[in-house]
């Protein structure tokens, strides 16, 4: 229980991170990073998946870039469903979404030794 809650914190923290990294992003407060992480994590776990396998021939097509655009549709759908986000556009998504990818691939890095 306690792992869970910790995971949690430490991707609002990501957020609050990438939020102040990415120029057109703007999140204001960490609440407001805690209730993203929850939306973002939810998204993943039953939107991603459908959108993964409804545009396979495309990602199959570009090699898998497609995915880079689908993270960045999918947090601006994040940021428009969390009250409190304020997202410029594509690009900044964009952004967003490839630095999240990155802090969380290095998280699971450490996590794993």
């Amino acid at each position: 229980m306690w792992i869970l809650i910790l995971k949690w914190v430490v991707f609002a923290l990501i957020i609050s991170f990438v939020g102040w990294l990415t120029p057109g992003l703007e999140i204001d407060g960490f609440l407001t990073a805690m209730i993203a992480a929850v939306v973002i994590t939810l998204i993943n776990a039953f939107i991603k998946p459908v959108i993964m396998l409804l545009t396979l021939p495309i990602n199959i097509f570009t090699l898998g870039i497609f995915t880079l655009v689908i993270n960045a549709l999918l947090f601006m759908f994040a940021a428009y469903l969390v009250p409190g986000i304020e997202l410029e556009g594509f690009w900044s998504a964009l952004i967003a979404s490839i630095l999240i990818s990155i802090f969380s691939v290095i998280l699971s890095i450490f996590k794993s030794k």
